[in-house]
């Protein structure tokens, strides 16, 4: 496990690592595939067996846990915004030595991941999209939308981050009750606060290489056409839901495989 300071106060984001072996991307230095989870979720979790799978055999790996999610520290004076969580991706490819990476991206981690490329293309080469957030004000089921439904101290203090895990799946709350409370409720009030320009816009206006993976059991992608027409390869994943990495590795595997590092 390596570490790295993300806030200027002496607060540490961490991740794991699968060196390279030469294959895909592993003998070409600066390179590596990174996978970011969700909200409430842990990389490591979600995505270890998919960067297992024989089809991205010899792939250096970085597995990263978001500030306040997982193994990272979670310093109440921090933000948590999509910015605040970029920078912090930011800050672990800059101490990995990692440029021009492929970012993997669940959910908000997906958003995360296209707020990076925006902020600091030169440490991406491309981006694989699990169900990311492209737009704020979610609907209301969507979990960030049910976090944020509360107030600040009344999900930290009054009983909402209980509720929460109590009515989550239980692969959710698995990883969500590792998650810090407040870092948990910042960071989906800043999922539906969304972004200026939008994840959208950035993700439609990204130079890189970029696929956008949608559980058919979720429903349609709105807006699939204008990311098609933009360059982005929009994959319907049959028999998966939220979680493509659970429901269907193989398809997920096979999208990192295919794309160029």
């Amino acid at each position: 496990m390596y570490e790295v300071e993300f806030d200027g106060r002496g607060g540490l984001v961490r991740w794991t690592e699968a060196a390279g072996s030469g294959g895909e991307d592993g003998g070409v230095a600066g390179a590596a595939t990174v996978y970011v989870h969700g909200l409430g979720a842990m990389s490591a979790v979600y995505h270890a067996h998919v960067a297992a799978h024989p089809a991205l055999s010899g792939r250096r790996s970085l597995f990263v846990d978001l500030p306040g999610h997982g193994t990272s520290d979670r310093p109440a004076g921090f933000g948590y915004t999509l910015e605040d969580h970029a920078d912090a991706l930011a800050a672990v490819l800059d101490a990995a030595g990692v440029r021009g990476g492929l970012i993997v991206g669940h959910s908000m981690g997906g958003s995360v991941s296209v707020v990076l490329a925006h902020r600091r293309p030169d440490l991406v080469s491309g981006l694989v999209l699990t169900e990311a957030n492209l737009d704020p004000a979610p609907p209301p089921t969507a979990g960030s939308s049910s976090i944020a439904v509360y107030a600040e101290e009344e999900f930290v203090h009054g009983g909402g981050f209980a509720e929460v895990l109590r009515r989550s799946g239980p692969t959710w709350a698995a990883t969500m009750r590792l998650a810090d409370p407040l870092a948990l409720h910042r960071s989906a009030t800043g999922l539906v606060r969304g972004t200026a320009p939008t994840v959208r816009r950035m993700l439609l206006e990204s130079p890189v290489e970029r696929s956008y993976l949608q559980g058919a059991l979720s429903g349609g992608l709105p807006g699939a056409a204008e990311l098609v027409a933009s360059g982005v390869r929009v994959i319907e994943v049959p028999g998966a839901g939220h979680n493509v990495m659970f429901d269907r590795p193989d398809v997920l595997a096979a999208a990192v495989a295919g794309s160029v590092v």
